[in-house]
């Protein structure tokens, strides 16, 4: 077992890494029961994974949903299906998992890295804006740790420039912008599985689209393009076997009955911490735009050096200490700053596609971006999941009020 210790008071954190964290059971067992007994473990002939896919879709409101193999495939589908053209740009976030960002290298375009607003780690319309070029092709939106980007004024900007949007909802499942799902707002929407997520199959993803052209190619994308169901079906480009199985497919039906309860859970958890932390000195709780849905894939803090010495990790020395598993900054370093960029390691020793990018779309210059390194400097993200009781939130909060205190905080975060 993985369970947390919060080590002053003897109580147990459950962990997403285990059951502890997981709202895995019986109703699983049944479903994987069922198709074992089938004997059809492959989604080409099953009903499992179809099934998943219509009630996603239902889910969202939206025409197409097609299940594949991870997050990563997800956005991989994503970016083949606007095809662009080898040395186009898309335009992107550097504090992303480098599973939404080698989708995008493997199509042959570049990763441009736009900026992002300190309080809330998104990358905003702005930031955008100032990374578009004439070589642009899409512009890959991260709803990050379930906080929704604000997509009212991206999508404006997408749409005088005529550029498709694919959110990476990844973290987000249940999350709204302006009233809206996210993942139905941009042209594609993409979704995880892996092991910590909402609701899991341990490793497995989603794409969803009401765009019919976009979902035939997503759909054709994750089959090697050979059109199952056609009247003369053929390998119509070039294409990866991304599918889901029907075992994978089984956990996912059941895991889709748990979904509202779990993002409910982890938003009243979530809203209950941030009253216990609020105006706590040197502390700022996550910031959620008015109109918009939070659903707290992790719970994340921003801590002020200024006021509490050593900042996000002396916070999480403290909490540490007391059993809280927690990340200061997230991930160590901008994606940017990571060798498959800053050395160009693709394709054997061909640097491709780097050798077809501007200067500028490479240019990593720690002055274009200031949000980007102020956020790593000051997030902290604590760990979090739908199995949180009042018990776990109080004992978090008082963890964190002690180490505010052992730290000296006097005033509130400007």
């Amino acid at each position: 077992m993985t369970t947390t210790a919060l080590r002053d008071e003897e109580l147990q954190l459950p962990s997403d890494q285990d059951a502890s964290g997981r709202s895995l059971g019986k109703e699983e067992l049944e479903r994987l029961r069922e198709v074992l007994e089938s004997g059809v473990l492959t989604s080409t002939k099953g009903t499992a994974v179809k099934a998943f896919e219509r009630r996603f879709a239902a889910s969202l409101g939206v025409c197409h949903a097609h299940a594949c193999a991870s997050g990563t495939a997800a956005i991989h589908a994503a970016v083949a299906a606007i095809d662009p053209e080898p040395g186009d740009e898309i335009v992107t976030s550097p504090i992303t998992d480098m599973g939404a960002l080698t989708p995008i290298l493997y199509q042959g375009a570049i990763p441009v890295f736009a900026d992002v607003d300190p309080r809330t780690c998104n990358v905003t319309a702005e930031t955008i804006a100032a990374r578009l070029s004439r070589r642009t092709r899409g512009i890959v939106v991260t709803h990050l740790f379930g906080n929704p980007c604000a997509m009212a004024d991206i999508m404006r900007l997408a749409r005088e420039r005529r550029l498709p949007v694919i959110e990476d909802c990844a973290q987000a499942f249940g999350a709204a912008s302006g009233g809206r799902p996210v993942g139905t707002i941009g042209a594609v929407g993409c979704f995880s599985l892996q092991q910590g997520k909402h609701i899991t199959t341990g490793e497995g993803g989603l794409v969803v689209s009401s765009n019919e052209l976009l979902a035939r190619r997503l759909f054709l994308f994750i089959n090697k393009a050979w059109g199952y169901g056609d009247p003369m079906p053929d390998h119509t480009f070039l294409a990866l076997n991304y599918r889901m199985s029907e075992l994978q497919g089984a956990v996912a039906l059941a895991q889709m009955d748990k979904l509202e309860g779990a993002v409910g859970q982890r938003v009243a958890m979530a809203e209950r911490l941030t009253e216990q932390l609020a105006g706590l000195p040197g502390i700022r709780t996550p910031w959620v735009a008015p109109g918009n849905r939070h659903t707290y894939w992790k719970y994340c803090l921003w801590v002020d050096s200024r006021e509490l010495p050593g900042g996000n990790q002396g916070v999480a020395r403290l909490l540490r200490q007391k059993g809280i598993s927690c990340s200061p900054r997230y991930i160590q370093k901008p994606a940017f700053e990571c060798q498959i960029f800053r050395h160009q390691r693709t394709f054997g020793r061909s640097r491709f596609p780097f050798t077809l990018a501007r200067p500028e779309a490479v240019d990593y210059s720690p002055g274009l971006f200031a949000g980007t390194f102020q956020a790593l400097d000051e997030v902290l993200v604590l760990p979090w999941n739908e199995r949180y009781t009042e018990e776990h939130v109080d004992a978090i909060a008082a963890a964190v009020q002690e180490a505010v205190t052992s730290l000296g905080g006097r005033r509130r975060w400007a």
